[in-house]
Parts: structure tokens; C-alpha cells; sequence
């Protein structure tokens, strides 16, 4: 079996995979997240397709497609505003929460929401 060392640890990978499909654990969630939306009817992969492709036709899109799942993320969020699933506004104060937990996180710690250090934790 390939092992590849990744932060100090050895992930398992596949007979014949030599390289992770996802370079972070979020680009598999996104992906994940984009798939069950899918399967739950709220958009076609006609409709994703579309989202994915304006987003990686913007200006300032890496030419060797680093920024893949950063494209994939943006149409992601379009399409959750797109087909009313969420308000701009929600989808820009998650994404922010998320920047902030991962900015008080100490390196190589899960990023969890609850280490946003403004959220309100008097609930």
C-alpha cells in the first residue's frame, strides 16, 4: 500500500493512487456537501456545472488550478444563494466564522466552528 507523510502522520492510500484526491480535509467536505445537495434535488449538475464554470472562468484564477476547491467553494455558496437555500448574508457570516475559528486554531488542530472566538457561547 502507497503511504504518503502529510503533517508529520502516514495516510493510507489505495492500490495504485499515489497522491490524495483532496489536499485538505474542507475540499472533501465541500465536495461532499456539493454531492448530497445534488442527491437531495436542490440544484442539477447542469446548474453545478454553470456555477463551477463562472467561477473558474474569473479573473485571477491560478493558471495550474491550485485554486480549484476555492473556485469549487465560491460555487458552492452562489448556488446556496442562487436557489434560496440560504441568505447571502448567512452564507458570508458562516464563511467568516469559519476564517476566524481557522485563524485561533493552533496549526496541525482540527478547525472546528467552536473556536470562532466570537461566537456567542451563551447559548
Amino acid at each position: 500500500m502507497n503511504r504518503l507523510e502529510g503533517n508529520g502522520s502516514a495516510a493510507d492510500l489505495p492500490p495504485g493512487v499515489d497522491t490524495p484526491v483532496f489536499a485538505e480535509p474542507w475540499q472533501a467536505e465541500a465536495f461532499a456537501m456539493t454531492v448530497a445537495l445534488h442527491d437531495k434535488g436542490m440544484f442539477s449538475w447542469s446548474e453545478w456545472a454553470q456555477a463551477l464554470s463562472s467561477e473558474v472562468k474569473k479573473p485571477g484564477a491560478a493558471a495550474d488550478g491550485h485554486d480549484y476547491y476555492e473556485h469549487w467553494l465560491a460555487a458552492l455558496e452562489s448556488l446556496l444563494v442562487l436557489k434560496g437555500l440560504a441568505a447571502k448574508s448567512d452564507v458570508d457570516a458562516m464563511a467568516e466564522a469559519w476564517e476566524r475559528a481557522a485563524h485561533a486554531t493552533p496549526h496541525g488542530k482540527p478547525i472546528l466552528l467552536e473556536n470562532d472566538p466570537q461566537l456567542d457561547r451563551r447559548s
